[in-house]
């Protein structure tokens, strides 16, 4: 059996939500987003693009920081077998809630641990039904600007919760990242 030795451990993202999250599992981590192209061959299974894109993102950081475990993740929302990413404007983001409005649609989190040569990837998916929305609902919703840099244009943590009929799945995946999944998955890399 191999030990891996974790003394640093880097999250490869800005997100405030995944920071939290990550606290529940880890004390002490530092954070260096990684800026890379996000763009993904159509010919990749939908259902696999956020753990490629997760995996790019930890391969990119762990580039300068061998000796650190990366912690890279990226999450999508999917309906119809599209990927809702975030959204442009908000036009961009009252279209995507229409089209989740009344119906079901996933969300996967892809999640990627670099050290040294050392790499797990794994997907976590969630499914979530929504409530059938009406224009005012939305229009409430756009002008709180909670929709803006996250996947399918909500976020469940915030009003867009309201939104929510049922999750089948975890619901820290649906935040951002899936720490149950996550702490077991840490142990195997540490195994």
């Amino acid at each position: 059996m191999v030990i891996i030795v974790i003394n640093k451990i880097i999250l490869a993202s800005a997100s405030p939500r995944r920071q939290e999250l990550l606290k529940v599992i880890v004390n002490k981590f530092d954070i260096i987003p990684a800026d890379i192209d996000e763009s993904i061959s159509d010919d990749i299974k939908v259902e696999l693009r956020p753990e490629k894109i997760a995996q790019r993102k930890a391969l990119h950081i762990a580039k300068e920081h061998p000796d650190s475990l990366i912690i890279g993740c990226d999450t999508a929302v999917i309906v119809d077998g599209i990927m809702l990413g975030k959204p442009k404007d908000e036009q961009d983001a009252v279209k995507m809630l229409k089209t989740l409005s009344g119906r079901t649609h996933k969300v996967i989190t892809g999640n990627c641990l670099v050290k040294g040569n050392k790499e797990i990837c794994f997907s976590v998916t969630t499914e979530v039904e929504f409530y059938s929305l009406s224009d005012s609902e939305i229009d409430e919703y756009i002008k709180t600007n909670d929709w803006k840099d996250k996947a399918g244009a909500y976020g469940i943590q915030g009003k867009a919760g309201l939104f929510v009929k049922q999750i089948k799945g975890d619901y820290n995946n649906v935040v951002g990242l899936p720490c149950a999944e996550l702490n077991r998955q840490l142990k195997v890399f540490s195994s």
